[in-house]
């Protein structure tokens, strides 16, 4: 990146954003590659897996339009700071009561939906501060905190057999208050920031219909990320017979390489332009998703599409988010805050359906088929309002961004 970037905007901010957005999806996402072990001790059936993984996806899918609209009328960095707290205190009950029934896996995991909110206050936090042609990398610097399902995927597992997985959630204190220190030291709200929005702007912004277009196209690439990085443990485990920590290590590859391309994902489409990333990323994902869904015999053929794929997904949400701002840049809260619910229901879906699916077919190959025809519905949407984004808002007389 060029030196114009890191004068454009406030470095020590955005990676304060990055920062507690990773270590927020950490933990948001810690029961997935928890779920086998979970599962096992709490006699849980496939569906119940699947839906105890998915609990924290829907509450965080929901939560963030609150978030968002507290990041709004307050500040980023306030709200920030109170959805940490929250997380911090759910995880430390977790762990010094214990989970010991479904139903307090599910309880936990609604609080934990405070942690994947953190993408409506990290996400503003670092845009406000940044231009128009700068917004793909900074969203993506910001954004790359999915990188936090990584660590996760790595260390959960290995952790849980070593000291007992509840043991892991009083382990996950550590790093989160360490974020919670280093982000109220640090990050500063932008100082030209949107007035606050009424709720009946929320209302007015979902009037508008390219914005249930961007909430549809984050669903996919978002909510595919998330939701398969929620499923792969299980699927793993399920299809191949993996113990716990191995099927950590598969997803961790799939995860990382979704996590790595989102910042690469924010850069390519500054130079090229979004919607033509987007194209090429649905197609790929697409494929990659529906190969896998024939039932490979061997897993490194799986683990290879299924990387591919993520590498896909995780550019495309960097790619979505290059062109929201250049759409709603004074809407910018509020559209974080609705796109990034539609991605978390995305998520949620994808994760309870493969599960579902799962249960009442015995694999998963209807499942993946059906995610990849979404991939397929949103490169034909996409297709679809090119020509009259470019030709609107995304003309060359209306922004400096390539769209």
């Amino acid at each position: 990146m060029n030196s114009s970037f890191w004068k454009a905007g406030h470095t020590p901010t955005l990676f304060a954003a990055f920062l507690y957005f990773d270590l927020s999806f950490m933990v948001w996402y810690v029961l997935g590659p928890l779920g086998v072990q979970i599962a096992t001790d709490l006699g849980l059936t496939t569906q119940q897996r699947a839906m105890m993984v998915a609990t924290p996806i829907l509450a965080g899918a929901v939560l963030r339009f609150l978030m968002g609209m507290l990041a709004d009328r307050t500040s980023p960095k306030s709200a920030g700071i109170v959805g940490q707290v929250i997380v911090i205190t759910a995880l430390s009950v977790a762990w010094v009561h214990g989970i010991h029934s479904y139903g307090q896996a599910l309880l936990l995991g609604l609080f934990l939906g405070f942690a994947g909110a953190s993408f409506a206050v990290a996400l503003p936090l670092a845009s406000q501060w940044y231009p128009p042609q700068h917004q793909g990398k900074a969203m993506g610097i910001a954004g790359a905190g999915n990188s936090g399902t990584v660590l996760a995927a790595l260390f959960a597992p290995g952790l849980a057999a070593l000291f007992g997985w509840g043991n892991v959630f009083g382990l996950a204190l550590i790093p989160l208050v360490l974020t919670l220190v280093i982000f109220a030291s640090v990050a500063k709200n932008a100082p030209q920031r949107p007035a606050p929005k009424s709720t009946a702007d929320y209302l007015k912004a979902l009037g508008d219909r390219d914005s249930w277009w961007f909430m549809f196209f984050y669903s996919v690439t978002f909510g595919g990320f998330l939701g398969l990085a929620s499923t792969l443990p299980g699927y793993f485990h399920d299809q191949y017979g993996f113990d716990p920590v191995k099927a950590g290590y598969y997803t961790a590859a799939c995860v990382f390489a979704g996590s790595l391309m989102r910042p690469l994902g924010g850069a390519l489409a500054d130079r090229v332009g979004g919607i033509r990333a987007l194209l090429v990323m649905y197609t790929v994902a697409a494929l990659c998703i529906a190969g896998v869904g024939f039932n490979l015999s061997s897993s490194l053929a799986a683990l290879g599409l299924f990387v591919v794929a993520m590498l896909s997904l995780g550019a495309g949400n960097g790619a979505v988010f290059q062109l929201v701002p250049q759409r709603f840049h004074r809407e910018i809260g509020v559209m974080t805050g609705l796109i990034g619910m539609a991605g978390g229901i995305g998520g949620f879906a994808l994760t309870a359906g493969l599960g579902a699916i799962k249960q009442s077919t015995g694999d998963y190959q209807l499942g993946l088929w059906l995610f990849a025809s979404l991939g397929v519905l949103a490169w034909v949407g996409l297709y679809g309002v090119k020509r009259r984004w470019r030709t609107t808002w995304g003309s060359a007389a209306m922004t400096v961004a390539r769209v």
